[in-house]
């Protein structure tokens, strides 16, 4: 898909946000200060690409996973801008140029869906990274839908909440893009770059409504946690 006008002013947008932010938290890491930028690069790319973000709840801002579904990549910038929150994402991404890198700026935890053998190591990963200064997001749908059907769970890294560390919460997350969601949802086998054109090249504003729901202290096993978040996201529609 080619970039109409709109398109191609979206994108310069976020190339001098991009250019802004990293120079700012080039300025921060000189004198050792834990940088925002970040963060506020990522709220600014939902807002560039028109998302007026609005906050339901209180995020949780460290010391705990949020368990969100999941439907489209305008999620994560999102989230990231209302909550500070790092992410888990497949260790694909990492390889794909610009991105990946930005992606580690924002502590970003990279996991290979599918390695059954290495699942040990990621569920240590993400438990150590729960001790940080972020809290922690993950999309247990492992995969974007419709905005209708809430996909089945996928509980594999949640086993680094039992028994949950001290203090750690899981706090529910229900993403929502109203009437613009069957335009925004990324769904079946529509190539990445594709949907983000279409995005960039779409008119107008839409509200990306984030539900923080009530947090709660994991309990039982993985499949048991994510059992809890899945029903509480379900009755949040």
């Amino acid at each position: 898909m080619r970039l109409n006008a709109r398109g191609w002013a979206r994108l310069a947008a976020l190339a001098v946000a991009m250019i802004g932010a990293l120079v700012l938290h080039g300025a921060w890491r000189l004198v050792r200060a834990r940088s925002p930028w970040p963060r506020r690069f990522l709220g600014w790319v939902a807002r560039i690409v028109g998302a007026r973000v609005r906050v339901v709840g209180i995020p949780l801002r460290r010391d705990a996973v949020l368990l969100a579904n999941h439907l489209s990549w305008i999620d994560i910038p999102a989230l990231a801008g209302a909550s500070g929150a790092a992410f888990v994402a497949k260790a694909e991404l990492r390889a794909a140029p610009l991105v990946g890198w930005l992606c580690t700026l924002n502590n970003t935890l990279f996991v290979r869906r599918g390695d059954r053998m290495g699942i040990d190591a990621q569920v240590a990963a993400l438990r150590a990274q729960l001790g940080g200064p972020q809290p922690i997001t993950i999309f247990p749908e492992g995969t974007t839908g419709d905005g209708v059907t809430l996909l089945p769970f996928k509980a594999g890294l949640l086993s680094a909440l039992v028994p949950p560390p001290p203090g750690v919460r899981v706090q529910p997350v229900r993403v929502d893009y109203g009437d613009a969601t069957g335009e925004l949802a990324w769904v079946g086998a529509e190539n990445g770059a594709h949907h983000a054109a279409r995005v960039l090249c779409r008119r107008g504003t839409f509200v990306a409504t984030l539900n923080f729901l009530e947090p709660f202290v994991p309990a039982g096993d993985r499949k048991a946690i994510a059992t809890t978040a899945r029903a509480r996201i379900e009755a949040a529609r």
